[in-house]
């Protein structure tokens, strides 16, 4: 765990829309409550995407920042008021940081505190050798979990904040739109929440195949010429769509979330738009169907859940990974939406 001796860090630090260098940057301090980590996996995540394109995230991003906020690595230093970690363990990191004082934070719904600190969005990240953050965030891992592994803790915190909404009961049946990794994670969650019945709807053949072995009892490809969905689904058992999850992020997949969704049911718009689109919805479908519709906002709360279905092996969070490449990779990849819908990347700064 040896730190570089120059005060230099290998780093991709966002300077605007399609501008990502490969550089180096200054190495972070370390402050009494600060704990200094050694990046070993970063995720590559829709969130980057939509910074990279110019677009708003979870939170403004004002340039030059390293992105990156779903990392972990090893402890390499710790500030002088820390004591619930120490130099060589292994952890992840929850990137939203909480002021605990404002207005939200007091009244226990902290992920819209006014004064949050985002790693990898307001502050410095995870796509760089090092990053610097506050012993809160910070979580070991599991003796038997990697660092990718270690990496999609957030993307799961996510998603549990998502599956908590939905109100999934034994019992239920669900539909899920879009298998790539959020789809994918959403599947399980709902198998392990009591679901009975979960459908993915997703045009990529390998990622219906990896559905169905992670437990999908129905994937349909929706881009299938002729298809009529919701008779395929009546077909498959699926009588009571109580649940439909919407994980792709575009207007249309939102729309036929609303049409797929039987009465009763919540309609989970977890996929993050571009901020300027809109969605046509007819008010009528949503009274006659008494339907609820949600959203989700990042990870309030649920880090330390999230890591342990990870390190129970309870929930899979491998077979999405689809490689695990340099900094240097990271602008191609940002860029290439082909590449991306392969599965998910993680970037090691040690390749």
């Amino acid at each position: 765990m040896e730190i570089r001796g120059n005060g230099k860090m290998r780093s991709a630090v966002f300077y605007g829309r399609h501008d990502l260098r490969t550089e180096e940057h200054e190495m972070p301090s370390v402050g009494p409550e600060d704990v200094l980590i050694q990046i070993r996996a970063c995720g590559v995540c829709g969130t980057d995407v939509h910074i990279y394109e110019g677009d708003k995230g979870a939170a403004e991003v004002t340039p030059p920042t390293i992105l990156g906020h779903e990392f972990s690595g090893i402890v390499v230093e710790t500030g002088e008021a820390v004591s619930s970690v120490r130099p060589g363990d292994r952890v992840c990191v929850d990137p939203n940081c909480y002021c605990g004082k404002c207005g939200f934070c007091r009244q226990g719904i902290p992920h819209f505190c006014e004064h949050m600190i985002g790693y990898g969005t307001t502050v410095n990240g995870g796509f760089a050798e090092y990053c610097a953050v506050r012993e809160s965030q910070v979580y070991r891992l599991g003796d038997h979990t990697s660092f990718e592994q270690g990496a999609m803790t957030e993307p799961v915190a996510c998603c549990l904040h998502g599956i908590d909404l939905c109100d999934i009961r034994p019992g239920h049946q669900v539909v899920i739109i879009g298998g790539g990794m959020i789809g994918l994670l959403m599947l399980q969650l709902a198998k392990l929440a009591g679901a009975a019945k979960v459908a993915l709807l997703e045009p990529v053949k390998g990622k219906r195949e990896i559905a169905e072995r992670l437990g999908a009892d129905l994937c349909l490809d929706p881009a299938e010429a002729g298809i009529d969905i919701k008779k395929a689904l009546r077909e498959a058992g699926f009588t009571w769509i109580r649940t439909v999850i919407e994980c792709v992020g575009r207007p249309s997949t939102i729309e036929q979330a609303i049409g797929l969704a039987d009465p009763r049911a919540v309609v989970m718009m977890f996929g993050l738009t571009r901020p300027e689109e809109a969605v046509s919805v007819k008010p009528f479908e949503i009274f006659q169907k008494e339907l609820e519709l949600k959203a989700s906002y990042i990870n309030p709360c649920t880090q330390q859940r999230a890591l342990d279905l990870i390190d129970s092996g309870r929930l899979d969070v491998s077979s999405m990974i689809c490689e695990v490449c340099g900094l240097d990779r990271l602008p191609e990849i940002l860029a290439d939406p082909a590449l991306r819908a392969k599965g998910k990347y993680i970037i090691s700064p040690e390749k």
